[in-house]
């Protein structure tokens, strides 16, 4: 039996060497971040996502692995000290990120910015993937690791469906 999908994304946050996680609440994450709570990651919650990469960015400074844990929606919110800090100073930064605003989306909220995010991570230079099945999870692992190769900022796009195909 496979383990359950939050468990997967865990143990490739560990096994990459990621050592703390600043995150903001999502539902689609609520999962992760329960099942982060039960390892050595140090989890830090953050109200605004921007405050995020600035801890984010210190951690780097001081030898830590970091990753941002957010929904798309906050991608907004944080491009800018996304790009004015840790894109500028060339700091290591997988961010993980809940696609909304897709198919069986609910909330007719997120659309927009559902629709937008992959343009704004294009648009800001910042390399990303999809990841809408199990089959796909390698590429999360490759973009968390070319991350900290080469000193930059990384995106991993997790759809709904993602977790749909597990329950």
């Amino acid at each position: 039996m496979n383990p359950h999908i939050d468990d997967e994304i865990v143990n490739i946050l560990r096994e990459e060497g990621i050592d703390l996680l600043c995150s903001v609440p999502c539902i689609m994450l609520a999962g992760v971040l329960k099942k982060v709570e039960t390892t050595s990651i140090i989890h830090i919650p953050v109200t605004r996502e921007e405050e995020g990469v600035g801890i984010a960015a210190g951690a780097a400074l001081g030898g830590k692995r970091p990753a941002l844990l957010m929904q798309n929606s906050g991608l907004g919110n944080s491009l800018n000290a996304l790009l004015s800090l840790t894109k500028l100073y060339r700091l290591p930064l997988p961010l993980i990120i809940s696609q909304r605003g897709g198919k069986g989306e609910k909330v007719l909220a997120q659309m927009p910015m559902g629709k937008a995010t992959p343009n704004l991570l294009k648009a800001s230079r910042i390399d990303y993937v999809r990841i809408k099945e199990r089959d796909d999870l390698f590429k999360m692992r490759k973009m968390i690791h070319k991350a900290f190769a080469n000193d930059r900022v990384t995106a991993i796009l997790l759809l709904r469906k993602l977790w749909d195909e597990t329950h």
